[in-house]
Formats: C-alpha cells, structure tokens, sequence
C-alpha cells in the first residue's frame, strides 16, 4: 500500500507528538519527514507531502484542506518560543527582523505590531541563522522554536507573541495543526490521531529523551505549549485568518 506522506516540524514543541507517533503502528503506513515550518508548509502546497504540521497561516495559500485530528501546537497565554526579542523597550524599537521560519508567527507579529503595540516599524524578511546577530540596538528580531528558547538568555527584552495575542482578543493560538491537502482514509486520520495522543500521555518520557540545557522542557511542554486543538482555540484561529486578509 502506498505510505501516506507526513511532515512534522523538527521544532523540540514537536518532540511530544513524534514520540507517539514512533512508537505506534501507524508508523509503518507513513513516510515521516522533519524540517522547519515554512518549509514543510511549501511542501503541502506543493503536494510532495499529504499531511503536514504546517503555520496555520499557510491553509491561505492551499486550494482546499481540512484539520486532522484534535491536536495543535498552541498557546492558552505566554507560549515562551514565538517572541519578539529586543535590547531596547517596545516604544524604542525601529525596525523588526522577521524570522523565515515560519509564516505564521511573522504575520503574527505584523498584526500585534500594528493593533496591540501601535507601533509603526520597518519590517525586514530575514534570511540564514546569522540573523538574530543583528538584534541589536533598535533593530528586534522575531524568532522562534528552540531558538527562541536560546535567545530567552541573551535579549534584554522579550515580548511573548502568545500572551500578547490572549491579551488582545481574549482568545488562546493556534501555530501550528496537522492539515492535509487532500481527503484521507477516516481510519489512517484515527490512528493517526491516537498516536499523536499516545505521546501526550508520555511528556515527561519526551523530555526526557530531548534534553536541552537553554530550557526546562517539562514545563514547555506542561505550562507554555497547549496541544488540545479545543473550540476556543479554533475560535482564536478564524480570529487570526479573518485578521490575515487585511494584510496579505
């Protein structure tokens, strides 16, 4: 039978998910591919994949899609790894270097820039991992996943774009759902879905097995990222996608 092609985010958000699903037997119906976000959304768009954990804001550029499952990577308030990331207060920043990660926490950003902070910034598309070299001064930088859980320790200033969010509209995010470009079999969505629930029930076995010193992953995983795709998350997602139209 021909294996139903996935991606995930190698992000360490993600790592919950993926042991579930490595250990279950959906494993041996899927071709899994990791890589950053953005990437991983082009190759839904682009059909080399059929289900992908892709930036919600990237379904704008699909023909049709669908959620699969009932798990996201999501934030009922300060999510810790999608910030804006300055030495300067807010009202000092002049430009924001624009992480290329991901489509979804940038236009996160635009949006929070422009109705929260009221602040009219250049904002400039970074490329390469030398990028956040240049926060510096009134330059800010967003940056996300386990980079911005490194650079929670070298900015003066940090601005979490989920808490920024929940106080701006009273609703918890969505970064990231499992969406196919395609209608799948009901039973592979099932399993597939029990998988990812597998791992959940594992947090602390799955930071256990990614050990990294820049953050506490046990509380990451417990206390910043919200993995339950609940109706008031999907509430905050439409909010978001209505919200996208004005600036695309």
């Amino acid at each position: 039978m021909k294996k139903i092609r996935v991606a995930a985010v190698s992000y360490l958000n993600t790592k919950p998910l993926l042991y579930g699903i490595r250990r279950h037997d959906v494993l041996n119906e899927i071709e899994l591919i990791e890589d950053y976000p953005a990437k991983i959304a082009q190759m839904l768009i682009d059909d080399q994949v059929d289900v992908g954990l892709i930036p919600v804001a990237a379904t704008t550029k699909l023909a049709s899609w669908h959620v699969v499952g009932d798990v996201c990577i999501g934030a009922e308030g300060a999510v810790a790894s999608v910030c804006i990331f300055s030495q300067v207060p807010m009202e000092e920043i002049e430009t924001v270097l624009l992480d290329y990660q991901s489509r979804t926490s940038v236009n996160l950003a635009r949006i929070l820039l422009k109705e929260y902070w009221k602040k009219n910034v250049v904002l400039v598309n970074a490329s390469g991992e030398d990028y956040r070299a240049h926060i510096c001064g009134t330059t800010a930088g967003v940056v996300i996943g386990d980079r911005a859980l490194e650079q929670r320790q070298r900015s003066a200033y940090i601005y979490d774009l989920g808490e920024a969010w929940k106080e701006h509209t009273g609703l918890p995010f969505v970064f990231a759902a499992w969406i196919a470009n395609k209608k799948l079999p009901a039973e592979f969505e099932q399993k597939f879905n029990e998988a990812n629930r597998q791992g959940l029930s594992h947090i602390t076995d799955a930071a256990k097995e990614n050990p990294f010193p820049a953050y506490d992953l046990l509380n990451y995983y417990t206390k910043c990222i919200s993995y339950e795709l609940t109706e008031e998350k999907k509430k905050g997602m439409a909010l978001f996608l209505e919200k996208l139209k004005a600036i695309i």
